[in-house]
């Protein structure tokens, strides 16, 4: 067991919760600007991790999409949280500010 495992599942378990919280900050985003804001707050995520991620969440009800052009390429696709989506972030972040709270309690020192 290394660090550096640990540190990434605890990441990837935070993931969904950091995505649908720059959706929701955004009201839509561009997977490219998700990955960039990702990348500022150091998580380094690839894009082949956030597309799956992306589509379940769609398939899943959490997020909408609209197309639209671009004059320097392909259509581009912007995700937006639909009303299960908003009320699953409420829940996934009361879910965290709860664990959060509760690890800092038990980890910090008296």
């Amino acid at each position: 067991m290394t660090v550096d495992n640990t540190e990434s599942q605890m990441r990837k378990g935070l993931l969904e919760l950091c995505i649908l919280g720059i959706i929701q900050r955004q009201k839509e985003a561009y997977p490219s600007d998700i990955l960039e804001q990702l990348k500022e707050a150091k998580l380094v995520v690839l894009e082949g991790t956030l597309y799956p991620l992306l589509t379940r969440l769609k398939n899943a009800e959490m997020l909408s999409y609209r197309w639209e052009e671009s004059t320097s390429g392909p259509p581009r696709k912007y995700y937006a949280l639909t009303k299960n989506g908003l009320k699953f972030y409420a829940q996934l972040r009361h879910t965290w500010d709860e664990l959060s709270n509760a690890v800092n309690h038990l980890t910090t020192s008296l």
